[in-house]
């Protein structure tokens, strides 16, 4: 299968955003070459295997490990996690618990969305390896993020998230509909 060419990808982040900043934000995280590696989509629903349960496990428990981030709507689709990531005021010389249960202070020039979904992905990864011993899994270079700026726009993203599923067999995320 063809890998995305990071060319064909959105540019990362916005120029003079500060994505430590409190806001609400679209993500999606992509596995590398598109893979299904979380399951499958039947009938409209995502079926999930045990990677899909290990990321959507990993991804409810982000809150636990990052004291001023909230979730709202997400889902495991068989390649990919979209998911609204909430970012709260914080207080300044905050510490976090990542994913290995290390502490770690955010440091001035470390932004916190990059930070939260990079342990994620390694946390997944980390844990696949160790259990399974599946060192061929990888996820794709990055994310693609979009910061919510209003209530209309938020509800439309809640929206797609909540029906990705039944739009699979049309969705550009989908391995049969990749243009090569």
């Amino acid at each position: 299968m063809k890998e995305i060419r990071s060319e064909e990808r959105k540019l990362p982040r916005m120029k003079k955003w500060n994505y430590s900043d409190a806001g609400w934000y679209f993500v999606t995280i992509c596995t590398k070459n598109k893979e299904e590696s979380f399951g499958k989509v039947q009938k409209e629903k995502v079926v999930l295997n045990v990677y899909g349960e290990k990321i959507k496990n990993i991804w409810e428990n982000i809150p636990q490990h990052f004291e001023n981030v909230v979730l709202d709507e997400f889902i495991v689709m068989p390649n990919h996690v979209h998911g609204i990531v909430i970012i709260e005021s914080e207080k300044k010389d905050k510490i976090y618990t990542v994913g290995n249960n290390d502490r770690c202070s955010l440091q001035r020039n470390m932004e916190l969305l990059p930070k939260v979904i990079s342990q994620c992905k390694s946390s997944f990864t980390r844990e696949i390896r160790k259990k399974y011993g599946d060192f061929s899994f990888a996820w794709q270079k990055s994310f693609y993020d979009h910061i919510i700026r209003n209530e209309r726009s938020l509800l439309k993203i809640r929206e797609y998230i909540h029906y990705n599923a039944l739009k699979w067999e049309k969705d550009k995320e989908n391995p049969k509909n990749l243009v090569f």
